[in-house]
C-alpha cells in the first residue's frame, strides 16, 4: 500500500518526500476537499520532488461542466502532474460522471496517454447531494480511467468511516480491482486507520490532516516525522 501526501508547496512536498512519501499529492485545501492549486504550483513541485516519487493533482470539487473540467486536467498534466484527481461534486448520477469524466480523460490521455485519472467522490454523498461514491468503479471503467477514490467533502461530516460500512468499502475494492482500477482511500484518515485500510485491500491511503502540525488541514504544515510514521506503520502492516 502507498502514503499519498496532500501538500500546498514545494516546502511541504520537501518535507513529505523526507518523511518517505510515495505520491505527492498537490491541492488547495482552502478551495476544497479535492481543492485544486495553481499551474505554478505543480510545475515547482514537480521540479523539486525525485524523478521516482509520483506527483498527483487535485483539479477541484468539480461542477458539472465538462469542458472546463477536462481544461481543468489538461492544465494539471501540462504542469508535470502524473496522476490527476477529478472530484465529482456537481454530478448526481452514473450518466452525468460518464459524461464528465470520458472529457476529462479525453483530454489527459490525447496529450499523454501515461497520465492516469483518478475519478474521486465522496463518502458524504447524501448530506452534499452529489453521486454516490461506491458507483464510481463503473463510471471508471466505462470511460477508461486508471483508478478510484473515495474522500469526505465535508470534514465535520465525520471521518470515512463514520459515513460508510467496512462491507460497503471492501466491496467498492473488490469491484475496482475487477476492473484493474487503482482504489485510493482517504477522509480525515490517522494512523491507526492504516491496519483497517490495509485489510479493505486499498492501494493508497491519503492523508493531510494527520501529518500536519495540529492536525491542522488549513493553517498547520505538513511534518517529516508524521509522514515518516505513517510510511512506517504501512510497512508493518505489509509484513
Amino acid at each position: 500500500m502507498k502514503l499519498l501526501v496532500s501538500v500546498t508547496g514545494k516546502i511541504e512536498a520537501l518535507k513529505a518526500v523526507e518523511g518517505g512519501a510515495h505520491i505527492i499529492d498537490v491541492k488547495n485545501p482552502t478551495e476544497g476537499s479535492l481543492g485544486a492549486n495553481f499551474p505554478r504550483v505543480i510545475r515547482e513541485v514537480r521540479r523539486i520532488v525525485p524523478d521516482n516519487v509520483e506527483v498527483s493533482a487535485t483539479i477541484g470539487d468539480l461542477p458539472n461542466l465538462p469542458g472546463t473540467s477536462s481544461l481543468a486536467a489538461l492544465g494539471a498534466v501540462v504542469s508535470g502532474a502524473d496522476y490527476v484527481k477529478a472530484g465529482l461534486f456537481g454530478v448526481r448520477t452514473p450518466a452525468e460522471a460518464v459524461n464528465l469524466m470520458r472529457e476529462v480523460c479525453r483530454a489527459v490521455k490525447e496529450y499523454d496517454v501515461a497520465s492516469k485519472l483518478i475519478a474521486a467522490g465522496y463518502a458524504d454523498f447524501m448530506a452534499v447531494g452529489c453521486l454516490n461514491p461506491l458507483k464510481l468503479p463503473e463510471v471508471a471503467y466505462g470511460v477508461k480511467a486508471d483508478g478510484v477514490m473515495i474522500d469526505v467533502k465535508i470534514k465535520n461530516h465525520g471521518k470515512l468511516f463514520d459515513l460508510l460500512s467496512d462491507g460497503e468499502l471492501k466491496e467498492f475494492v473488490e469491484r475496482s480491482h475487477k476492473y484493474d482500477l487503482t482504489v485510493a482511500l482517504a477522509g480525515s484518515l490517522d494512523r491507526d486507520d492504516i491496519p483497517r485500510i490495509f485489510r479493505l485491500g486499498a492501494d493508497i491511503i491519503g492523508v493531510r490532516r494527520a501529518v500536519c502540525n495540529e492536525k491542522d488541514r488549513l493553517n498547520g504544515e505538513v511534518q517529516s516525522g508524521a509522514v515518516r510514521d505513517f510510511v512506517e506503520a504501512i510497512g508493518i502492516c505489509g509484513k
